[in-house]
């Protein structure tokens, strides 16, 4: 696939993962992201099951992946008073490989900016296809064409909206939000505990990040690039909350890295249009689902390999990428995180405490979060089989 130019939107994993292979199979690709740069620290991410590591095993990054593995940490559910009430083990929550995001992003910018164009600090703002390609335009760099367009930009993807319309068509709000806060040794005492109340739900010291808030609310309407205001909305979502909660949001304002944003899934007829094709939270993401990561680096894989087969012929190639993925991805259009970080009442709190101080339970989430993290049979496109 020499000959074929591929641009793709994100530089988080997703995108430089199908760049990582890509290359590898000989198309010239261009990365475009809206940030500076590769975006350090975020959150913990993880990889569950047999599919996970072969996939990063195929991509030659899984001895670097362990090397930078955080590894999972139980993390106490405790009342107001900071008793004890029952214990997620790092194993639910982190999965067999846990990752900070940014050291996976970086480590994937580090294996492809020698083999690939990046373009940081840009973004796309017209798409027009063509009977040969497609012709883009960015807000900074020349107008070009390539074969082919990848949205990996996320649940918010600017791809998605440009090739296939608003995103109200296709991303549903679902009554919480997450806010995400680096407040460092000003908050962890070394133990990661996790705090509710209805509808509420504050952590320090778990592997989301040093302060971790979730909370239904009705849909807000806010500007995604003002932190100061998105800050205030999370003060006012916990006014009155008790334990430890005023002193976190006391210290928001002095936070390193915030971050808020809606819990949400997306929901899409088809992944492509055209020469243009979305790949992980794009297509079927759903916010703190726990497979998004998973997700996206076996799509990335998928998608490539499908590509390498069809000779770049990208009709052929994406309609094969999407009834892989389709059924894989299925676990992305089930239930929302909301309601089980933040149980809309004290009867649902404690039914949900009680599933972690049953072995028998939790043994039934692992296995079906496994099941769900190996459904797929994966094809070797190296060797054509």
């Amino acid at each position: 696939m020499k000959n074929l130019s591929v641009l793709i939107s994100g530089a988080s994993i997703a995108g430089p993962a199908l760049a990582l292979w890509l290359t590898r199979h000989g198309c010239s690709v261009t990365v475009v992201e809206r940030a500076p740069s590769v975006r350090p620290g975020g959150q913990a991410v993880d990889f569950k099951g047999a599919t996970h590591r072969t996939v990063l095993e195929r991509m030659g990054i899984l001895d670097d992946v362990l090397a930078r593995r955080t590894g999972g940490t139980d993390q106490t559910i405790i009342d107001a008073g900071g008793r004890p009430q029952a214990v997620i083990p790092g194993e639910f929550t982190g999965g067999d490989i846990e990752i900070r995001r940014g050291d996976l992003a970086g480590l994937l910018y580090e294996r492809t900016a020698a083999h690939c164009e990046y373009l940081f600090g840009d973004t796309i703002t017209a798409l027009t296809e063509t009977a040969d390609g497609v012709d883009v335009t960015f807000a900074h760099a020349t107008p070009r064409r390539f074969d082919l367009v990848v949205g990996a930009d996320g649940i918010h993807s600017n791809i998605r909206r440009l090739a296939f319309g608003p995103e109200r068509d296709y991303v549903r709000f679902l009554g919480h939000y997450y806010a995400l806060a680096e407040l460092g040794g000003q908050v962890e005492d070394g133990e990661a505990v996790m705090y509710n109340e209805p509808g509420r739900m504050a952590a320090v010291g778990g592997p989301k990040a040093s302060a971790f808030f979730v909370f239904a609310s009705p849909e807000l309407d806010y500007d995604r690039t003002d932190t100061e205001v998105q800050r205030k909305l999370v003060a006012a979502a916990y006014r009155d909350a008790g334990w430890r909660v005023p002193e976190l949001i006391e210290k928001l304002p002095q936070a390193r890295d915030f971050y808020l944003d809606s819990l949400a899934r997306v929901t899409i007829g088809h992944y492509s249009r055209g020469r243009v094709v979305l790949l992980g939270d794009a297509a079927y993401g759903n916010t703190l689902g726990g497979f998004g990561t998973g997700l996206a680096i076996v799509g990335a894989y998928v998608l490539a390999g499908e590509l390498l087969e069809a000779h770049g012929d990208h009709r052929a190639a994406f309609a094969r990428y999407e009834e892989q993925m389709r059924g894989y991805a299925k676990v992305s259009q089930r239930g929302s995180a909301g309601p089980f970080l933040a149980p809309p009442s004290r009867l649902r709190i404690k039914l949900r405490d009680w599933t972690f101080k049953s072995r028998f339970l939790l043994r039934l989430m692992l296995k079906a979060t496994d099941s769900f993290a190996t459904d797929i049979e994966l094809k070797d496109y190296a060797s054509g089989s």
